[in-house]
């Protein structure tokens, strides 16, 4: 059988072109006429790419960087600042939801009292800019955000407007197991009581009340570390090592006591969901078979039963938000809520808006599926399982195989666990902390985007190496600060002065870019993303060639499209092996002997797949930190 000779996609095409990269005439012909309905299908048949975007930090141009920092001296970045070209330049990364990080009003050290809201103590605050997950007002957007802090919900509705404008959803944060030590809410609705204000606080718990509470006793500000100094020791009327709150109320991570420890989660309270404190339930068991059942069935099992006050509260939150735009939502600690309140939230949103994108936090893996089955959640983090186990194999620290016990381990769930390499909680890549070089993220961002059917998750900056390097404030070297004023300098060159179209980055980081933006327009589109995963690595470690534990090979194939995924994660060299392909995939394929063009993905270069007798081979070059997708092409036969 003669070799195929294939067309390079118009897909393929169309990214070499725009970054100089047009294939060589023995490398691969140019593109054959664009089919639209074959196009259209291409477009919609991959998956969800989240962009995660710390709001405030992304459209910061100041380069000021000063710790502990003001705003006015380190600048702020504003919902304005996500223009046309910046959600232009967002969309490029094959984007399809947007992850606004830090919206819902948060304490801020911050005069705000002209537009009516309080001034939070520093006393009870991380950093100067504030956590966003110490929410203050969950009916209203953080004031520094808007250009007017007036109409800073009106500016915010524009936003979710230009994001839909263009193609991509809106996703913002719900935390759900705490609120700032002082939650006050100026925009609720005339119907809406804030949390607390009707609580019993002479006991400890009650079904309804919204905080636990240490009846009789005063909150006391935690003990400062040596090295530590409220807003880095400037002077502030409100940092005098006191917080009125009586009686005292529980600290968000469970903490009981009245002085939480500094590494305890002191600038919030719990919420009480109707746990009472020895960990019983006050509300309505969820029955085991209801892990079968659809949304739907949830939403009906709810009505008419009386749940605690708080899952009212946030039932009402949630679907404030849906109805103005919002897309879908990311929960923060979800595993420390039970999952019957997920059912009851989960279902009304669902009634609401089938659609919606529901991401949760969660870190126990014996609890993934009750989350995902019971809970109705959408996605899961895949920290603690897919995460860990690559970024030991990015440092140089753990074999590949691991993966692969893990994509079977996890094959009932696949689809539910979102993949990332960063995120506001973990180490920048390029981070000395984690990997010391972002190019090491290369080939961990192939397997992780395509080795299964999950949606795939991008931090800010990710795409252009930032390392995180400098102490912020209250936030540390090696993760992107989420407490302080700051800038975020691969980014800012990115930036570009506000153009945002790279025109400041080194070659490096253009590089870098453009190889997440072809990988991850590829993920968005690809069609066998969402079909069968066969791994390739067990056949190959044992079949005695240079393969080894640096390297990572698997298949993923529908009937549309075949894929045969390399990854070389060794940084120093690269590597030379013939890549077996078993008989059961060459069968399953439906290819005879002969040979057949490959054309990878990444490149726009071709190769060869030989079978004989019944199984395949391919000669795999590859240079350090290298990788292939390589795409099969039936045409001709």
């Amino acid at each position: 059988m003669q070799i195929k000779h294939a067309t390079l996609s118009a897909l393929a095409l169309s990214m070499l072109l725009a970054c100089g990269k047009a294939p060589a005439p023995e490398q691969a012909t140019p593109a054959a006429a664009a089919n639209p309905k074959t196009d259209a299908a291409a477009e919609s048949a991959g998956k969800p790419v989240v962009y995660q975007v710390f709001t405030r930090l992304f459209g910061n141009t100041n380069t000021t960087n000063k710790p502990w920092g003001t705003l006015e001296e380190n600048g702020v970045g504003k919902f304005s600042d996500f223009n046309d070209a910046a959600l232009k330049g967002i969309k490029a990364l094959g984007t399809t939801h947007i992850w606004y990080t830090g919206v819902p009003h948060h304490a801020v050290i911050r005069d705000y009292t002209a537009y009516g809201i309080s001034n939070d103590d520093p006393d009870v605050v991380k950093g100067r800019a504030g956590s966003p997950y110490a929410v203050k007002d969950y009916y209203s957007v953080n004031p520094d955000l808007a250009d007017d802090p007036a109409k800073r919900l009106e500016e915010f509705q524009a936003l979710i407007a230009r994001t839909h404008q263009h193609g991509m959803k809106v996703l913002i944060d719900i935390v759900p197991n705490h609120v700032a030590r002082r939650y006050e809410s100026l925009a609720k609705p005339d119907s809406v009581r804030d949390f607390g204000a009707d609580d019993d606080t002479s006991v400890e718990y009650a079904r309804d009340n919204n905080f636990y509470y240490v009846p009789g006793s005063a909150f006391q500000v935690p003990i400062w570390p040596a090295d530590y100094q409220v807003l880095g020791g400037d002077a502030h009327p409100l940092a005098d090592g006191k917080f009125a709150e009586v009686p005292a109320k529980w600290t968000g991570n469970g903490a009981r006591s009245v002085q939480p420890a500094f590494d305890d989660w002191y600038e919030t309270v719990k919420i009480n969901f109707g746990v009472r404190p020895d960990g019983s339930y006050d509300f309505d068991k969820l029955p085991a078979d209801y892990a079968e059942k659809d949304w739907q069935a949830h939403y009906q099992f709810w009505q008419g039963k009386e749940v605690p006050n708080t899952w009212i509260k946030f039932r009402d939150i949630v679907l404030y938000w849906t109805a103005m735009g919002v897309d879908g939502f990311r929960y923060d600690m979800a595993e420390m809520v039970p999952v019957e309140f997920w059912s009851y939230l989960n279902a009304h949103i669902k009634q609401q808006n089938p659609d919606a994108f529901l991401l949760a936090e969660v870190y126990q893996p014996h609890l993934y599926r009750d989350y995902i089955k019971l809970g109705l959640m959408d996605y899961l983090y895949d920290k603690v399982e897919f995460y860990d186990s690559l970024k030991l194999v990015m440092q140089g620290k753990g074999p590949t195989s691991e993966l692969v016990t893990i994509q079977q381990r996890m094959a009932d769930i696949e689809q539910h666990m979102l993949h990332f390499l960063e995120n506001h909680d973990e180490q920048r890549i390029a981070a000395p902390e984690f990997a010391g070089d972002a190019r090491k993220g290369m080939p961990a961002m192939v397997v992780s985007a395509l080795i299964s059917k999950s949606p795939t998750m991008l931090y800010f900056g990710q795409d252009v190496g930032e390392p995180g390097a400098a102490d912020a404030g209250f936030g540390k070297a090696s993760r992107t600060t989420i407490f302080d004023y700051w800038g975020v300098p691969h980014h800012q060159r990115w930036m570009n002065g506000g153009k945002f179209d790279g025109g400041a980055l080194s070659p490096a980081e253009r590089e870098l870019r453009q190889f997440y933006e072809t990988l991850m327009q590829f993920s968005a589109r690809a069609p066998a993303l969402n079909g069968a995963y066969r791994e390739l690595h067990t056949d190959n470690l044992a079949a005695g060639s240079a393969y080894s534990e640096q390297q990572l090979a698997f298949a993923r194939y529908n009937q549309q499209q075949q894929l045969l995924v390399v990854s070389h994660f060794n940084p120093q060299q690269g590597i030379e092996f013939s890549l077996q392909l078993p008989a059961d995939l060459i069968t399953t394929w439906q290819l005879s002997d002969g040979k057949y063009l490959l054309q990878d993905q990444l490149t726009g270069k071709t190769n060869e797949l030989v079978v004989t007798a019944g199984k395949g081979e391919v000669q795999v070059k590859l240079a350090a930190l290298g990788s292939v997708v390589y795409q099969l092409n039936r045409q001709g036969e």
